[in-house]
């Protein structure tokens, strides 16, 4: 079995969000992926490298977003770490919820939710690291 693995570190500015999300699809344009596929996967990298920078480290330029990207024969997953304090997940609100139709907070989690084949969460004392998973 081959994985192929890319890292790469970014500073918390949100200015570098396309450059993050060429980054990431420039290494998985090989792959094939169908155009819904490989949007689908361009829109979820978008906005979780977007939370970490915004809502992880609060646009503070001296903290860095790690970005890890793992390519095997089944699956791509791309990883987002930053250095915050983290949240809750299950306390997001729902957005398809009739009381929370107009606003706009949780949004981003339920795209990926839909666009992706996994989306987990990790925590510790040093960050969060979102992890999204596609099949190929």
């Amino acid at each position: 079995m081959t994985i192929r693995n890319f890292s790469r570190e970014v500073p918390s500015n949100p200015d570098l969000l396309p450059d993050i999300e060429e980054y990431v699809i420039s290494k998985i344009s090989d792959l094939g992926l169908s155009e819904e596929k490989l949007s689908n996967l361009a829109l979820s990298v978008a906005e979780a490298a977007s939370n970490s920078i915004v809502h992880g480290n609060m646009c503070d330029e001296s903290k860095k977003i790690k970005i890890n990207i793992q390519i095997d024969e089944t699956s791509i997953t791309v990883k987002f770490k930053d250095e915050g304090a983290g949240f809750v997940p299950e306390k997001v609100p729902d957005p398809t919820a009739p009381e929370n139709i107009l606003k706009d907070n949780g949004r981003g989690i339920h795209i990926m939710k839909t666009f992706l084949d996994s989306l987990e969460y990790n925590f510790d004392g040093d960050g969060t690291e979102v992890v999204l998973k596609l099949k190929i």
